[in-house]
């Protein structure tokens, strides 16, 4: 990284006088620094000479009590002397990095001396790395004049990404393609910087696929700020087009000429199936169509040798969420998000009017976003391809249903049609069919609301710009670890895990769906869409029929299920209680909220049975409804806890909360032994926004929180951006844990998040503050100027927010002005996103699964004694990596909880946190 471009003074410590001399020799003598003032025996001060291209200076003190100790210096030298031949030392840790004028005098220098060095030649420029007697590593960027061929060129692999190079700097180009999707510009940016980060130049091919085959000013070399502020930005900035030419063999042979003629050796590509087919078609036919060039005379024999290869990955765009093998693309949530907030919108004129509303969503070939938009706002009926049925059986099937809520006192009606919605003999059933059927048949008042693009526009949600930069770094990682031999990988996310797929079977897989549907078999159609899609459209059948369908299970097993909120409100717990609700019905079991948490339940028995009616609007709903509060079953009484347990003869209990709900689950686990009441099922449901419950990598409340504060940061950072040279320090909460400031850095292109799990060392502050100023005093009064610093609310208790604000302020030199922005409790409230909502309902749902299944599992013996031990009953339902697993609280209270700091032992996200400073190009102490 150039640091040079971004600071204006670097300090170093020496821990003896013997060190210290011999960095002033390294420096003066070897790199041709000069001193700005009288040297001492402890102390000096060099500046660049007139060769550096900017002027810079350094300091170098003798302090033991600031400088490593002379075992850990020596350790450190041996460790990368070690990986000379081997690895670019820069994966190993941070360089400063200068521009040098002529870079032919300090290397004839260098050549001459012992000086310990690595070199890499580029097409324009040189770069040398050398190592100074502390094991700090120093960069020499310039022209090498008459060396062609004269240093060979040291193999890369970044130590944040762990990949392997072919052993010379690498021109990676990424394209987007296809229809445009939120988070595409999130994508490119992280793949531009991810390659300019591990010393490989970046290129953007404007326009799709047409760019590629006409080249010449459509492929473009990226640079470090030509992506800043790209995160907030919908859409595509490098642009997307039709290119018919690029399906016939003479348009791919001009795009392996324009790439072979701009030095490009890797591709990225984010798009549709369509667009990942052709990339991977154009990768299998490389071979071919740069020995066809080479016969033509169209390259030389040495361009020939050099892209022999082409290494290609894709990362999926598309707002539809409709490829094969990953759960989640590139937009579709941000789609999502658009259409849960239209139908909460007409969900109000609907309501005043008793009117129903015909709701057409995008989905071609994939009924996702209908689905989880059905989910997420509880709409009364959906369409989807994957789903069809003859005209007479969904006219009478959507009838009797919405004719059943309308009975039941609902005044509105809300149907939901995917636009590739057919019935069983593949004729399209549109909206107006839809409409048709309501007026005739019920006499309904119906709307018809066609949201079109409206669901491709705005910016990202959190979740895609999360996931379009974790996969655009892993996609740099999948073209430099490519081989010939290795099919070129799709990069995709199961649950929380980043995964990579083989390209070709993915789209091979979502076009047999497609061919499913046109040969009628639409049994295999939902067979080949993922388990979660699957699930899904079970749950919505079972809680569309809840309470007036006969319930699915026999009377004998019908059981009665309980469901509290404790700890502070988070969004989706709503949705959760509702989904709750409906399927204990479908079941035939009976629901029970417990209101305002176990104080509610021990000092006014606020025990109420929920009816369907009551929670009809709840998903979309943010809070709490049934009351939360934050006291365990301990401190409120546990005795009396005991006694309303058995009094309503609960046979299972589902919780819904952060910490106090996981301290609560281990109080009623532990209290088995006296009280019988609680040897029954129980299961917790994560919910908070600090996402700080051992035994998960994701709580209900915290998509919803990351959204705010996004929103929020995108806002300030607007406004700083404007003022040209403000920075904000924005305080965010999680307690004692540090993942929403992690997360909300990765998302808004903050300079740095201070997290409690770190702290705030000084010397780490103090390095950010004069980043700061360099990259304001180089960008002043440039366009997206705006800084943006994030801090967790418990990061430090000396340097809080404001007192921040002021240090930055006084150590500025007037380059930028301070302010702080502090969101506080917004970040609780408002309406729940659709990963809430949506994730809510599948974990309640499970949860109670989990109750049936458990609720017959003996816990006395003969003659009613305790037998223990039966820990498995009282479980977390957690997502760790890319499993939804449940395991028992016992376990994860004594081997993975910090009660004190009411954290996880183990950080699961300091890799996003730390992707999230490379993206930033911050640097670390």
């Amino acid at each position: 990284m150039h640091l040079a471009n971004d600071t204006t003074g670097v300090v170093y410590y020496a821990p003896t006088v013997e060190l210290y001399q011999s960095v002033v020799k390294f420096y003066t003598e070897l790199l041709d620094l000069q001193f700005s003032e009288e040297t001492t025996i402890d102390a000096c001060k060099l500046h660049t000479s007139p060769n550096y291209a900017k002027n810079v200076s350094i300091a170098i003190y003798v302090d033991p009590s600031k400088a490593a100790t002379v075992n850990q210096i020596e350790s450190n030298r041996e460790n990368l002397l070690s990986h000379a031949q081997k690895r670019d030392w820069r994966t190993l840790q941070s360089a400063v990095s200068f521009n040098v004028k002529d870079l032919t005098l300090i290397l004839t220098k260098i050549k001459n001396s012992n000086a310990d060095y690595q070199i890499r030649m580029g097409d324009d420029e040189t770069e040398i790395y050398l190592l100074d007697p502390l094991g700090s590593i120093i960069g020499l960027c310039g022209i090498l004049e008459g060396t062609t061929g004269f240093i060979k060129v040291k193999g890369v692999i970044d130590s944040v990404i762990q990949s392997k190079s072919d052993g010379r700097g690498r021109n990676i180009a990424v394209m987007t393609s296809g229809g445009d999707a939120p988070g595409m510009n999130a994508n490119v940016r992280a793949i531009i910087r991810a390659a300019i980060v591990k010393g490989c130049k970046a290129f953007a091919i404007m326009e799709g696929y047409s760019g590629l085959v006409n080249g010449g000013e459509n492929i473009k070399q990226m640079h470090w700020d030509d992506v800043r502020g790209w995160l907030a930005e919908g859409g595509t900035n490098i642009g997307t087009a039709r290119c018919m030419e690029f399906k016939e063999r003479w348009g791919r042979l001009k795009a392996c000429k324009n790439l072979i003629d701009a030095g490009i050796d890797a591709l990225i590509v984010c798009g549709g199936d369509g667009s990942l087919t052709g990339a991977d078609l154009f990768r299998s036919e490389w071979p071919s169509l740069i020995k066809e060039l080479l016969e033509t005379n169209q390259i030389n024999q040495s361009q020939f040798e050099k892209h022999r290869y082409l290494n290609i990955a894709g990362t999926v765009g598309s707002i539809d969420n409709d490829m094969s093998s990953t759960d989640a693309t590139i937009g579709a949530y941000s789609s999502l998000a658009r259409i849960c907030q239209a139908i909460d919108y007409i969900d109000a004129t609907a309501n005043s009017h008793q009117r129903a509303f015909v709701v057409e969503v995008m989905g071609r070939h994939c009924g996702w976003l209908a689905l989880m938009a059905g989910i997420a706002t509880s709409a009364d009926y959906i369409f989807i391809p994957e789903k069809p049925s003859s005209r007479s059986e969904w006219c009478d099937h959507m009838c009797e249903i919405v004719s059943d809520h309308r009975s039941r006192g609902k005044r509105k009606t809300i149907v939901i049609v995917a636009e590739g919605a057919i019935a069983s003999d593949l004729t399209p059933i549109t909206s107006d069919d839809v409409k048709n059927v309501l007026v005739e048949r019920l006499g309904l008042d119906t709307r018809v609301t066609t949201l079109g693009h409206v669901q491709r526009g705005g910016p990202a949600v959190a979740y895609d710009r999360l996931l379009a930069t974790l996969q655009g770094v892993a996609a740099v990682e999948a073209v430099l670890n490519g081989t010939p031999d290795v099919p070129s990988p799709m990069i995709g996310i199961s649950e929380n895990k980043i995964v990579n797929r083989p390209l070709v079977e993915a789209v091979k897989l979502t076009k047999s769906v497609a061919s499913a549907i046109e040969a009628k078999d639409f049994e295999k159609a939902i067979a080949l869409r993922d388990s979660e899609f699957k699930e899904y459209l079970r749950y919505l059948i079972a809680m569309n029929t809840a309470d007036f369908k006969e319930p699915s299970l026999p009377v004998e097993k019908r059981k009665k299920f309980a469901i509290i909120n404790v700890g502070a409100p988070a969004g989706g717990m709503n949705a959760a209680t509702y989904a709750f609700t409906n399927y204990c019905l479908s079941r035939g079991h009976k629901p029970y909220s417990i209101h305002n948490g176990f104080v509610g339940l021990a000092k006014h028995e606020s025990v109420r049975s929920i009816d369907w009616l009551d929670i009809e609007n709840w998903c979309s709903l943010g809070g709490s409804e049934i009351g939360t509060n934050r006291k365990t079953p301990e401190e409120s009484g546990i005795s009396k806890i005991a006694y309303y347990f058995s009094k309503y003869k609960f046979d299972g209990l589902i919780i819904v909360g952060g910490f106090e709900a996981l301290k609560s689950l281990e109080e009623l686990e532990r209290a088995r032994a006296n009280y019988p009441a609680f040897r029954i099922p129980m299961v917790l449901i994560p919910a908070t926004i600090s996402n700080n419950v051992p035994g998960t990598e994701y709580s209900l409340g915290s998509d919803t929180c990351l959204n705010s504060l996004v929103e929020y940061c995108d806002a300030v950072k607007q406004s700083a951006a404007a003022t040209r040279n403000r920075c904000f320090v924005v305080e965010c909460q999680g307690g004692n844990c540090g993942y929403i400031a992690a997360y909300a850095q990765l998302c808004t292109g903050a300079i740095a998040a201070y997290v409690p799990e770190e702290g705030m060392p000084l010397d780490q502050f103090d390095l950010d503050i004069s980043t700061m100023k360099a990259s304001f005093g180089v960008n002043r009064g440039a366009a997206k100027s705006g800084r943006l610093l994030i801090k967790s609310e418990k990061a430090s208790k000396v340097l809080t927010t404001p007192v921040m604000a002021q240090i930055l302020d006084e150590e500025s030199e007037g380059l930028f002005d301070t302010r702080t922005a502090i969101p506080g409790h917004v970040q609780q409230g408002g309406i729940p996103s659709a990963i809430d909502r949506t994730r809510g309902t599948r974990y309640a749902i499970r949860a109670v699964e989990f109750l049936e299944q458990n609720g017959d599992v003996k816990s006395e013996d003969e003659i009613g004694e305790y037998l223990g031990g039966d820990s498995h009953t009282a479980c977390i339902l957690g997502v760790e990596s890319s499993k939804v697993r449940f395991r028992p609280v016992r376990d994860i209270w004594e081997n993975e909880t910090e009660e004190g700091k009411r954290v996880r032992k183990y950080i699961f996200w300091d890799g996003v946190h730390d992707i999230a400073d490379m993206l930033c190009g911050r640097v670390r102490v």
